[in-house]
């Protein structure tokens, strides 16, 4: 499991970017960390390092997300409640076109394919199940061609060689009986924060693609519900 150990940056990240609007005033902050461990001067410090990162904006005393860190929470959203629709069977498939690329520039292209939920097939060929709604970014277009096709190989071997569907769900459980026993509000903080990452894996493929007793909508149920608790605690401290 991708246990990270607590940090007032993490926290206060993982705190805006659950709640909606992403805002807080630094004294609702200082409140709404208090249980967790963290003192005034080092979430002053760090508020005042992510202020200069651009990762917040503080205006009349209240921090907010960056417009980057809005994106992200966009993603962390559709993570937890991803749009699908019926498949029938088709593949959506992205073709990358553009040649002559810096290392870092094909790095961050493969960044932002993965997080569109793509697999890589090979060098330059993504694939996934046609069964996601999300917006396409029009910006890719000039370096990536879009495709439907039906592959000739089985649609369950594909999508098992693809991604690590097993793997995947031996850490989903192993989450979901981490957050069940974690108590103290740090532990239970940490683990939301593993299980937001993980959702962010999940290939959110059809059902007949998946193994039996796949755990990605019990991991999301699960979330939400902690999430909610935890973020009402936090948050009443904060005299929200």
């Amino acid at each position: 499991m991708d246990l990270r150990p607590l940090s007032a940056r993490s926290v206060v990240l993982s705190l805006l970017l659950g709640t909606h609007p992403p805002e807080l005033p630094v004294r609702g902050l200082l409140r709404a960390v208090e249980p967790l461990g963290i003192g005034g001067s080092t979430l002053r410090a760090a508020l005042s390092r992510m202020v200069a990162a651009g990762d917040l904006r503080r205006a009349d005393g209240v921090y907010r997300l960056s417009d980057r860190l809005l994106e992200r929470q966009r993603r962390q959203d559709a993570a937890v409640h991803p749009q699908t629709r019926d498949w029938t069977g088709a593949w959506e498939m992205a073709v990358v076109t553009a040649t002559g690329r810096e290392p870092a520039e094909r790095a961050a292209l493969r960044t932002r394919l993965t997080a569109l939920r793509l697999a890589e097939l090979r060098e330059g060929v993504w694939l996934r199940p046609a069964n996601l709604r999300r917006p396409w970014p029009g910006d890719l277009d000039d370096v990536v061609r879009r495709f439907t096709a039906r592959p000739d190989e089985p649609d369950e071997d594909l999508a098992a060689r693809l991604w690590p569907l097993e793997a995947w769900a031996a850490t989903a459980r192993a989450l979901l009986a981490h957050v069940a026993r974690a108590g103290r509000p740090a532990d239970r903080f940490t683990a939301l924060a593993a299980v937001v990452r993980h959702l962010l894996a999940d290939p959110v493929l059809p059902a007949p693609l998946l193994p039996g007793h796949w755990p990605g909508p019990e991991l999301r149920a699960a979330y939400t519900d902690y999430q909610r608790e935890l973020t009402e605690e936090m948050l009443g401290h904060a005299g929200r």
